[in-house]
């Protein structure tokens, strides 16, 4: 009787890595009106991003919103848009973090950093097939997202549970939680308060701390995003001290239902009016300076506060891929990684 085992030709497998993989909320390719289109398209299809009958929602995307919206967002794009590199800041920090991140853990060739955004590209199926490829075998997934939201954390999780489930041998994964009240991250945003403070001649009334919005029925059903936001904004307030009052507000409402209040242009407005002349602001729960921070506080932002009688405006950068930020990602990389 022949004992010997036939060979099994089974297909190379690469394995003994693990993959990093950092996601931001995302960007369109250009400012072309089509790849705005494709870009909203994919945000606003997300039912964790408009939570409403799906069937009514279908009819007003396709037939109002994606006809009339992309010429507006094309215009705020074209606005903060990085020529010499063709991309949205948002791509260009995201890849930026990437980047020093794949030189803090250069040494140990098992580790593999990357980044995805969950609407456009890099796409985070991409990037997990990519990393599946290298011989990832566990995967540890870094929302850039301090405050958790079902319509931020939660829709990156499903993206990724969606792709897990097309895979035949699958990856160990862990995600990062939220990171509201991480020591690394308050400390950088006070130093980075405390960083801009001494690029300007004035010392501000105030110092607004503008956190984006939801709707008010998606926290009166549950979700604890604003909770997140104020605990922040509270340790915040206790890191830099009280030698410049600190208050907190939400940007960007969509649509006509009730977002999380106060609304940060109407608190702009309200400031002014009430003679505060000179106003600083800060935008906490963004990772990434984007068309959200340079474009609508900025600018737009700036705008509202001198037309109501404001003078003196500045905003505080995004922690982007400042060494404090930096430190802060590799710090709750680490504790993940075993």
């Amino acid at each position: 009787m022949n004992t010997n085992l036939e060979k099994i030709n089974h297909p190379e497998v690469k394995y003994g890595k693990t993959g990093v993989l950092i996601v931001n909320l995302g960007t369109p390719d250009s400012t072309s009106w089509w790849d705005i289109r494709k870009y909203l398209k994919e945000f606003l299809s997300d039912r964790r991003v408009i939570e409403t009958n799906p069937i009514l929602w279908w009819v007003i995307l396709n037939f109002i919103i994606l006809n009339l919206r992309p010429h507006k967002t094309a215009r705020a794009y074209k606005k903060i848009w990085m020529k010499e590199t063709n991309e949205s800041p948002l791509r260009f920090y995201t890849r930026n973090q990437s980047e020093k991140l794949i030189q803090k853990f250069s040494s140990n060739q098992n580790i593999h950093v990357d980044y995805a955004m969950r609407y456009g590209n890099p796409s985070i199926r991409s990037k997990m097939k990519l990393m599946k490829e290298q011989g990832c075998e566990k995967l540890i997934i870094l929302p850039l997202y301090p405050q958790y939201a079902a319509a931020t954390t939660a829709t990156v999780c499903d993206e990724v549970y969606r792709n897990l489930m097309t895979m035949r041998w699958q990856p160990s994964l862990q995600i990062i939680p939220h990171y509201e009240s991480e020591p690394l991250y308050i400390g950088a945003l006070a130093n980075s308060i405390e960083n801009h403070l001494k690029t300007i001649d004035w010392i501000p009334d105030v110092i607004l701390s503008s956190y984006h919005g939801i709707p008010q029925k998606y926290f009166d059903k549950g979700d604890p995003y604003q909770c997140y936001c104020h605990k922040t904004n509270r340790l915040l307030i206790e890191k830099f001290g009280t030698k410049i009052p600190i208050e907190l507000s939400f940007q960007s409402r969509f649509g006509p239902a009730s977002w999380l209040r106060p609304y940060t242009d109407k608190t702009l407005e309200r400031l002014a009016k009430e003679g505060k002349k000179n106003i600083l602001i800060i935008c906490p729960g963004f990772s990434s300076d984007c068309v959200e921070t340079l474009e609508e506080i900025e600018m737009e932002g700036q705008e509202t506060f001198r037309e109501h009688g404001g003078q003196n405006f500045s905003m505080v950068p995004c922690l982007n891929d400042s060494n404090d930020h930096i430190n802060l990602l590799e710090y709750l990389i680490k504790k993940h990684i075993v």
